[in-house]
């Protein structure tokens, strides 16, 4: 029982307790720049979710064979393999989704919130484990950007899912569809979430370097420049 419970919590905790946007904070330029209509929100989330789903599994399947000192390249290699799987399969079947979120589709490769969960999770737990958590991760983010690009369609050009909605009683506010207007819906919900959760989604040393995915690496980094510079005197 304790074994399902554990594994629920891992699938569900990326929905809101630790959902990569709104909690943890990462992902914030796809999730500002593709979030203009909800499809496209929701093409994004989805393909940044496959993506991150399928290199947990690989990244778990491998991570007692690949070396430490070269983990965060061979994480990379990974994860653009099946970037350009993703980017081939919306080029094919959907292009003209794949046109309008155009160069975030490839980016999602340097896409923090992967990277994040392959070093902070797949790499230290089993396939299952790494598997539902890229799951919950992907399916937090995909709801944040959905939501952002419900908001932003409806109040920026009266429609919702390319449906005309208001249209003809009420003018869109183009504001929503520029950089302001994202910035402000990224706030409300930002906001939102830390009311549902009563302050507790993040702990506050996640915003130092103890809670970042990287810190290993920045942290071996600063050693190494360090030991060079007493070298050097």
């Amino acid at each position: 029982m304790e074994n399902k419970v554990s594994k629920l919590a891992i699938l569900t905790k990326g929905i809101i307790k630790e959902n990569p946007s709104l909690v943890l904070l990462l992902g914030t330029c796809p999730t500002l720049a593709t979030t203009s209509s909800a499809i496209n929100g929701i093409g994004m989330g989805v393909s940044a979710a496959a993506v991150l789903v399928c290199s947990n599994i690989v990244i778990s399947l491998l991570r007692k064979i690949i070396p430490d000192n070269v983990r965060i390249p061979c994480y990379i290699v990974v994860i653009a393999g099946f970037v350009t799987v993703v980017q081939m399969m919306l080029q094919a079947f959907v292009p003209s989704l794949y046109a309008s979120l155009g160069l975030f589709i490839p980016l999602i490769v340097v896409n923090c919130i992967i990277l994040g969960r392959a070093e902070a999770f797949a790499s230290k737990n089993g396939v299952i484990d790494s598997a539902l958590d890229g799951l919950g991760m992907g399916i937090g983010f995909t709801l944040t950007l959905c939501c952002m690009g419900l908001i932003r369609e409806f109040f920026g050009g009266g429609t919702l899912f390319g449906i005309e909605v208001l249209t003809d009683y009420v003018p869109g506010m183009g504001i929503f569809n520029l950089a302001p207007g994202g910035f402000f819906v990224f706030a409300i919900l930002i906001a939102a979430v830390n009311y549902i959760t009563k302050g507790k989604g993040l702990k506050k040393k996640e915003f130092g370097c103890e809670g970042c995915a990287m810190s290993s690496m920045c942290g071996g980094a600063r050693k190494e420049n360090k030991k060079g510079a007493e070298e050097a005197c």
